[in-house]
């Protein structure tokens, strides 16, 4: 596995600057496949005075190589110093007599790294995405449409959808995330559905599942939840769409005197960038009226997680643009009702009014009465917290997503992997569990 940007970790500090769900995709996927019979070596790069080699769990291992120094680089420009990367990496390779069966590399700097050690060593390279630039490149043009050029300033998107066209087109296959992603590499950087894989994210069954009542009203008692409790969690940034979320959240306050929004937004530490934007919500929440309604909550660790989704009473998925959204998956994997943003790849696989709702968030009224439609009926709520458990069991888990890749490593299946109807026909009524 080769993630070169983030802190990638045997225990990462989720919320970290490009720290989320594709260090966990990461994490996860190799774990599984130890399981399996695999040994796994997951690369990146060494900054902040990391070990050069640190242990996972049995059969799996963190390689870091340095490069560019050892202060943190924004995933956006740390393809500049990949050559470095990739010699210290061969080096490495060469000192211990590595031998791969194949390489899967994650988003697309670390796909220019992974193509150069497939390469060096002769070895079948895989490429995850997770975002695709072009993509988010007409995302953000949509929501600011005045400001390209600080958006091409911030995010080099001249220079990373042209690096991308090139290493897909060069790898053995891109494992495409969702259905909408397929689509994009097919009519936006010219793949061939021969070239193309779909193997989705998955989550931890054995960490995020439902539990009874009971059980979630003492988890409620213990983290002081009151009210109907509106979440929120992920890291600080523009495309998450938290600002969005506060702004439909003033209709369902309106509604539901007793509604809370509760955000857990941010890592353990936050930069200067996240710092600005937390300040920003700070201030909307302020001119809102809502500093009574909208709760702020320090970061929430990993073990922590499963039970923060178990005593809310509806997840909100809002962002700008998002590739998947594995939060959504693991709040509906604990029984926790869900609205998934229409700018993002999820809803594609779920059923409206079964599974999940959906929304679009740049429409207050629309996201806001979704929200709303879930607090005041019952019967809605307790269908999606039933059924939205069961889709995410039933497509997502870490192991049936890692029997995926291997069989498509193994080719034992076709190039394109068969998901079954689900995928191509996410509205068929799969029947009660």
């Amino acid at each position: 596995m080769v993630s070169t940007h983030g802190y990638v970790a045997a225990r990462p500090p989720l919320g970290a600057k490009d720290t989320g769900g594709q260090v966990v995709y990461v994490l996860e996927t190799a774990r599984k496949m130890a399981q399996m019979g695999y040994s796994v070596d997951v690369w990146t790069r060494q900054f902040d005075g990391q070990a050069e080699c640190e242990p996972i769990s049995p059969h799996v291992r963190i390689l870091r190589v340095p490069c560019g120094g050892d202060d943190f680089i924004p995933k956006e420009y740390l393809y500049r110093h990949l050559n470095e990367w990739a010699e210290g990496a061969l080096r490495l390779v060469e000192q211990q007599k590595l031998n791969y069966l194949f390489i899967n590399s994650h988003y697309w700097d670390g796909g220019l790294a992974g193509e150069k050690l497939a390469a060096a060593t002769a070895v079948q390279h895989l490429h995850t995405p997770h975002s695709l630039g072009l993509w988010k490149y007409q995302q953000m043009t949509q929501d600011y449409p005045d400001s390209g050029a600080a958006l091409e300033a911030q995010y080099n998107f001249s220079e990373r959808i042209r690096l991308e066209r090139e290493m897909y087109s060069r790898a053995h296959k891109v494992l495409a995330t969702t259905p909408i992603q397929t689509d994009l590499l097919r009519s936006g950087y010219g793949l061939d559905s021969e070239h193309l894989a779909l193997v989705p994210p998955g989550y931890d069954d054995n960490r995020y599942f439902p539990v009874g009542e009971a059980s979630r009203q003492a988890i409620r008692r213990r983290l002081g939840f009151q009210g109907k409790v509106v979440m929120a969690i992920g890291r600080l940034a523009r495309n998450k769409g938290y600002d969005l979320l506060i702004e439909a959240f003033g209709l369902v306050a309106e509604r539901f005197p007793d509604a809370r929004l509760w955000l857990a937004v941010g890592g353990e530490n936050i930069g200067a960038e996240e710092a600005t934007i937390l300040q920003g919500l700070y201030e909307q929440v302020r001119q809102l009226g809502l500093q009574d309604r909208v709760k702020f909550a320090s970061f929430v660790p990993e073990e922590e997680m499963a039970d923060h989704y178990r005593a809310a009473d509806l997840f909100v998925l809002s962002s700008r643009y998002e590739p998947f959204g594995m939060t959504a998956i693991e709040a509906m994997a604990c029984g926790t009702p869900t609205v998934v943003t229409t700018h993002g790849g999820l809803f594609r696989v779920l059923t409206y009014g079964r599974h999940a709702l959906f929304a679009d968030p740049f429409d207050k009224e629309d996201l806001g009465i979704t929200m709303a439609k879930v607090l005041r009926h019952n019967l809605l709520a307790r269908r999606l917290a039933r059924m939205g458990a069961y889709r995410a069991r039933s497509l997502f888990t870490w192991t049936g997503i890692t029997q995926m890749l291997v069989r498509l490593v193994e080719q034992h299946q076709p190039s394109h992997l068969d998901l079954g109807d689900d995928w191509d026909e996410p509205w068929r009524d799969e029947g009660s569990p």
